[in-house]
């Protein structure tokens, strides 16, 4: 009975309890309007703004010819959403061309047990409105 009680004890704990997404991830996309690009994610979690299997992270998307794209995102468990803007020069994200954009992505671990992840964005003013596909895996 007490091995029982023990087991069902770590599998709540386990189940409220995320996964930490922080990371570099290697990237390879495809976006509407660009095409086939390449870029890094950087996520780092927020543990004063981070509770059971709710995280927040600081995200920055390296892209080589683009630029830094700066944001954040909000997880529960192995799903996240995440906001992102190109900043300009004058301090304003996302300026005169609207590149910002929201992601949704879902992590899993690989067959190698890196983690990874899937997103898909929206840039509803990039371009008259633009979407994409990034996979990413955790070096």
């Amino acid at each position: 009975m007490k091995c029982l009680a023990t087991l069902l004890m770590c599998l709540i704990t386990t189940s409220v309890y995320a996964l930490d997404l922080s990371g570099v991830y290697d990237c390879r996309g495809e976006d509407a309007h660009e095409g086939e690009y390449t870029g890094i994610v950087t996520m780092k979690l927020r543990k004063e703004h981070s509770k059971g299997a709710d995280s927040s992270y600081d995200f920055q998307l390296e892209v080589p010819n683009y630029g830094i794209y700066k944001g954040h995102a909000a997880a529960h468990g192995m799903h996240a959403a995440m906001h992102f803007a190109l900043p300009m020069e004058n301090g304003e994200y996302g300026g005169k061309t609207g590149d910002f954009g929201t992601g949704i992505a879902e992590f899993k671990k690989g067959t190698d047990g890196r983690l990874m992840f899937r997103k898909f964005y929206f840039e509803p003013a990039f371009k008259g409105g633009n979407t994409g596909v990034e996979e990413c895996v955790r070096r």
